[in-house]
């Protein structure tokens, strides 16, 4: 009995001591953001730590006042929270710096010694100093560390936004100078001066008009069919069409004085260019008195100028009393003319005035294709005659049927002779006309030969483009301005990080270690701190 006793003893005590060895081995595992409340639950530390810690704070910002000269304290005192193990380290060196103070007793009468061994004693007191550590870790792990990550990722993202607002504003600025350049082309300018160029550009533009005149010589043929056409159709052989075509085919771009009087000017006194824009502004008061000859041949109208005609013997009764003889002697001295067509063309003149000439002035001085009226009269007519032939060219495609040609056997051997190939090449030069006269840089031509201040709007409006490309590259300079310093923040802020995170290793380390010394070595884990 007594074997089995001792026996199950030994059993007993090693199974004992295995267990215990197992649970000096098991580790204990804080959360970090609990550390606090685990601290004070297991009575490590006091409920009210703050107000002792607040007493060593104040003493210690007492003592560092007075500090002997030493590399090493200024390190530990430089840019860093003063804690526990900052004071042992002090107290270590001052027992080197204060040594001649040390007294019989092994007592130092050095004020530097004293206060801070009272700190240190203040700090070991219901082991402040721990919940100190672990209030500053909490804080660290929980609200500064994130908190420079987040200012360092904000100066990531700015960067990128400033790269990207850069980049727009690169290309922003690259279309905007491009639209200027294009509308530049549009114009037929190259840019370097704009408003010089636009003037030029003015001064060019009445002999392209005379070039536009000139090509409708080639239209006789076309203005020939249409006539043969409408004559054959409507059986008129009096019917003018395309009046106003006629005459530049015949004349060229002539004075609109040569055109409605039928007659050249023996002088062209050209209006300034104010006096063309008030005319072209009033152009629907202007009144157009016709052409005398073709209206008196065609419908011939009765003007009442004042003037008494009586008997059949056509004699004018001026309120003159003449003799008989002055009478016959001044009839056989006046040409009537003929009679037939023409139509005396009488003008008052002021008393003293002399005969006026020939002499185109004001808007009749202007060319056919200056003035807006006659200018879109040609282009009526150039429009007519192409939907004309454009229809021809749409017959001659369409199989003949019996009516068509039994209507057109009697029509004029022009009509007859027409082929397609023909009638393409003569829409072919009236749209060449057509397009040449109603380009966008002859309409901008006309609207700056109408009014000067157009210039000044089209320049303006052209450099507006410039400035806003060099607004834009200015923005850009700013955007590279601020991705350099959102840079530079980052720069400033990552070894604050770096050092933030290497003291709060270094606390973790020194609280683990702490804790698991007050428990007999047992491994000590704070849960959560990663860094």
């Amino acid at each position: 009995m007594i074997a089995i006793s001792t026996s199950s003893c030994l059993s007993s005590f090693i199974i004992g001591a295995s267990f215990k060895q197992d649970y000096q081995n098991l580790p204990i595992d804080i959360q970090t953001s609990k550390l606090l409340d685990w601290l004070v639950d297991r009575r490590h530390c006091s409920l009210k730590w703050q107000g002792q810690v607040r007493i060593v704070r104040e003493k210690i910002a007492m003592a560092i006042q007075d500090m002997p000269e030493n590399e090493e304290i200024k390190q530990l005192l430089s840019g860093s929270y003063i804690h526990y193990f900052h004071c042992l380290r002090i107290v270590e060196i001052l027992r080197g710096t204060e040594a001649s103070t040390k007294n019989i007793f092994g007592r130092y009468s050095s004020q530097r010694m004293k206060d801070w061994q009272e700190i240190v004693s203040l700090y070991e007191k219901e082991n402040t100093y721990l919940v100190e550590l672990a209030s500053l870790l909490v804080r660290n792990v929980s609200y500064e560390i994130p908190s420079l990550k987040k200012q360092i990722g904000k100066c990531q993202q700015l960067q990128q936004e400033y790269n990207r607002k850069e980049e727009e504003c690169q290309l922003a600025a690259t279309e905007m100078r491009e639209r200027f350049y294009s509308s530049c082309k549009q114009y037929g300018i190259t840019g370097d001066d704009v408003r010089r160029e636009l003037l030029a550009l003015v001064k060019d533009l009445p002999s392209q008009l005379d070039e536009i005149g000139a090509g409708a010589k080639g239209l006789l043929e076309a203005i020939n069919l249409y006539q043969a056409c409408v004559q054959f159709v409507c059986d008129s052989s009096t019917e003018q069409v395309v009046p106003l075509l006629r005459h530049m085919q015949a004349w060229g771009n002539t004075t609109v004085y040569e055109w409605r009087r039928g007659v050249k000017p023996t002088l062209v006194e050209r209006p300034k260019p104010e006096e063309v824009k008030e005319a072209v502004d009033q152009e629907a008061l202007q009144i157009d008195w016709g052409e005398f000859g073709e209206e008196s041949a065609s419908a011939p109208e009765v003007v009442d100028h004042g003037i008494s005609v009586e008997g059949a013997s056509e004699e004018i009764d001026w309120g003159i009393s003449l003799e008989s003889d002055t009478q016959e002697s001044n009839a056989a001295c006046i040409d009537w003319g003929d009679g037939s067509d023409d139509i005396a063309q009488i003008m008052v003149l002021e008393d003293g005035s002399e005969v006026p000439e020939e002499v185109a002035r004001g808007p009749d001085a202007l060319t056919l294709l200056e003035t807006p009226e006659t200018r879109n009269q040609f282009i009526d007519e150039l429009m007519e005659l192409e939907i004309f032939l454009s229809q021809r060219i749409v017959e001659t495609n369409e199989e003949a049927d019996i009516l068509s040609v039994s209507q057109f056997q009697l029509a004029p051997p022009i009509l007859q002779d027409q082929t397609k190939e023909k009638l393409e090449v003569m829409v072919t030069a009236i749209q060449d006309l057509i397009g040449r006269l109603t380009s966008l840089r002859m309409q901008h031509l006309f609207m700056i030969l109408a009014s000067p201040r157009y210039v000044d709007r089209v320049t303006e409006l052209l450099h507006q483009k410039l400035k806003q490309a060099d607004l834009l590259l200015l923005k850009k300079e700013l955007m590279v301005q601020k991705r350099q310093e959102a840079l530079e923040e980052q720069g400033t802020l990552e070894p604050k990080l770096d050092h933030l995170v290497q003291k709060t290793k270094e606390l973790q380390k020194l609280i683990e270690a702490d804790v698991s010394k007050r428990y007999n070595g047992r491994p000590v884990n704070l849960m959560g701190a990663s860094l």
